[in-house]
């Protein structure tokens, strides 16, 4: 279905390990707004949805998702390559380092692991778009509140094209919310549902 370009959307070039940065962007691989969540998110509502342009997007767009969590993986590998024993002490990362050494694992900055309850697909055509909707706006506020942490230039960049984005798919998602309502009529289940009739 898919053709891999061995290269990330966006380069990262991380010269300076960062394990408390490193803590808080973890967040965006597997947080409650990631891009763990946002990919699962679209590529399971596609399969509900009734038109073939919003199956599109939300293939186009839950595909990016997916090179969006391979860039965060690799900003946080980054962030933590060759740490000694007493940097990993001093930033506080000694309880990841426990449990996953410096492997990435999908977990919230808060610790909290992946879960698929922070994400939804309801079948429903306007419920599933509002969802993406927020979904976006709540994946740009966590990166705004990421770059409020860093000034590492290596770090930034890449997250604001990360952020940047969200803005393009939030803009995405309100074209297909209009392309939908545009199609809504008194014979569609959306607008008028014949089993709430009680005449």
């Amino acid at each position: 279905m898919w053709t891999y370009e061995k290269k990330l959307q966006y380069p990262v070039k991380i010269k300076n390990p960062n394990p408390k940065l490193a803590k808080l962007i973890i967040t965006q691989y597997g947080g409650p707004d990631g891009e763990l969540g946002a990919s699962l998110r679209y590529l399971s509502q596609r399969f509900s949805m009734p038109y073939a342009e919003l199956k599109g997007l939300l293939t186009d767009i839950g595909t990016e998702e997916l090179g969006h969590l391979e860039m965060i993986g690799a900003i946080v590998y980054q962030l933590t390559r060759d740490l000694s024993i007493d940097e990993i002490k001093k930033a506080g990362f000694d309880a990841y380092f426990v449990d996953h050494t410096t492997g990435v694992y999908p977990v919230a900055a808060s610790g909290a692991p992946y879960t698929a309850a922070s994400m939804q697909s309801k079948g429903d055509l306007l419920a599933d778009l509002h969802e993406n909707l927020a979904a976006e706006q709540k994946a740009r506020t966590v990166y705004d509140n990421i770059l409020r942490f860093t000034d590492d230039p290596d770090v930034a960049d890449p997250i604001k094209f990360l952020r940047e984005r969200e803005i393009v798919h939030y803009q995405r998602f309100g074209e297909g919310l209009r392309l939908a309502t545009d199609r809504l009529n008194s014979k569609n289940f959306y607008a008028f549902n014949p089993s709430f009739d009680r005449k």
